[in-house]
């Protein structure tokens, strides 16, 4: 199965129904409207600039709502239920504001024609969109019921847990791809057939076989060991899953339970596909205005972070962040030149490496701005739990396994555990803080991110980032 594919199949019929749609609803007003208004002929009034215009326009407008709708992030899998009820909801939404911009421009006869407009309108765009995604989504289903199409899962494990998973996939409706080898020394539980490799065959493994997930499933090892296995899945940026149990301390996420069988979705998180979708272009919107508009700013700080010490302008030092991927981290320089370049020590209150001047910025927390190139960037979003240096996930991960689940969202140049607890300076205080941070990431919200923000903007003019 091609998810790019079958997405674009669902963005073209999106497309077309709504040119359709919207061709019809323009008869509809030459009929009510436009004959009256000095168009001779249907022609004559379909071939007007304003008509053209609308019919080039008004179908880009849907795609661009049902984007924001989420509608396009889940080509398979879909549920009936909930796309005729997103479908309905997608349609209202933007029925509402097509009256509003544009139909509401037209002078019929009547004020009931408006109304007669706008009712056909909304009817025949959810009725032909929802008839035509329906049709594409049944088509999917009775591909996958005939297994003729199927969701391919690599198992990374071959003891008993990798049987079970096997079994608990093949349910589901999964092809399973093969399994591979985490410890050398056990014997495998599954037929020699199906095994295709050792985790360090991973990377040609991926590239050569079609692999749609990976689910992780091993024989008793250590949590530690564990957590370093699925940080090296993330790399191949795909769906990941763990079979355990509910008492395992590595379900201190949400256990979505299929059919009574176990699963982490390691790589989802609670944010709606609506609300992903917005937040990522708010993220963007927000950095691009920051950095435009506060660039003043940015100049001024740069000058006074190179006269108040010797250095460069700008601190940069890797952190980890979505999917476990190492990125570059920008800040304005608070500390002297060379401090704590050998060692990943933390910055603690009244410490000496830094700067006057420095002071000030960490106060207001001036100094966390450059970020919003890392928003831009794509490294990080305005709002998420904050990056760390692998060297202190490390020592988290050793004492909370579950630090992982933070790494399914993009971290943010501020978060619910920043405002509620601070910087932390030890690693006792990042595990403390880390409950706020599962917190946000357990209820992730956009109104939940408007209310970081609202904080964090306190924060900057008070003066209480230290």
């Amino acid at each position: 199965m091609n998810k790019r594919r079958q997405t674009l199949l669902y963005v073209l019929s999106d497309f077309a129904t709504a040119a359709f749609v919207w061709l019809l609803l323009n008869v509809l007003r030459y009929v009510e409207v436009a004959q009256y208004s000095g168009f001779e002929s249907l022609a004559s009034y379909l071939g007007s600039f304003q008509v053209v215009k609308g019919q080039l326009l008004i179908p880009v407008f849907w795609l661009t709502l049902y984007y924001f709708s989420g509608y396009y992030n889940i080509p398979f899998g879909k549920s009936r239920i909930r796309e005729l009820f997103g479908t309905f909801a997608g349609v209202a939404v933007g029925v509402i504001f097509i009256f509003f911009a544009v139909i509401l421009n037209d002078l019929p006869r009547s004020f009931t024609i408006y109304y007669r407009i706008c009712f056909s309108y909304g009817a025949m765009q959810f009725l032909l969109t929802y008839a035509v995604r329906c049709s594409i989504t049944l088509h999917v289903r009775r591909k996958m019921r005939r297994r003729e199409w199927a969701l391919n899962a690599l198992v990374i494990g071959a003891g008993q847990q990798a049987l079970l998973a096997k079994n608990d996939l093949a349910k589901l409706g999964y092809r399973i791809t093969g399994f591979v080898r985490i410890d050398a020394a056990t014997p495998p539980a599954v037929p020699e057939a199906e095994l295709l490799g050792s985790v360090d065959d991973l990377p040609q493994l991926t590239a050569a076989c079609p692999v749609d997930e990976l689910v992780l499933a091993p024989d008793a090892i250590p949590d530690s060991e564990m957590i370093r296995i699925l940080y090296s899945l993330y790399h191949y940026n795909l769906p990941i899953k763990i079979r355990v149990e509910k008492n395992n301390p590595l379900a201190r996420g949400k256990v979505k339970t299929i059919h009574g069988i176990p699963f982490i979705e390691v790589t989802a998180n609670n944010f709606s596909e609506a609300g992903k979708n917005i937040k990522h272009a708010m993220d963007k919107i927000v950095a691009v205005l920051v950095l435009t508009l506060l660039s003043p700013m940015y100049a001024c700080i740069a000058f006074h972070v190179k006269r108040s010490s010797p250095g460069q302008v700008f601190f940069r030092q890797e952190r980890i962040g979505y999917r476990g991927r190492p990125f570059t981290i920008y800040k304005f320089r608070t500390m002297y030149t060379d401090a704590g370049r050998h060692d990943p020590l933390l910055t603690e209150r009244d410490d000496p490496r830094v700067t006057p001047f420095g002071r000030f910025l960490r106060k207001y927390r001036l100094d966390e701005f450059p970020q919003f190139w890392n928003v831009l960037k794509g490294d990080m979003s305005l709002v998420g739990p904050r990056p760390e240096q692998r060297y202190y996930i490390e020592q988290i991960v050793r004492r909370a396994p579950y630090y992982y689940l933070l790494h399914n969202v993009r971290p943010g140049i501020t978060s619910w555990g920043m405002v509620k607890y601070g910087y932390a300076d030890t690693v006792d205080k990042m595990i403390e803080r880390l409950d706020y941070d599962i917190m946000y990431y357990e209820n992730m919200s956009l109104s939940l991110d408007i209310m970081i923000l609202a904080y964090t903007v306190r924060i900057v003019l008070t003066g209480k980032g230290v």
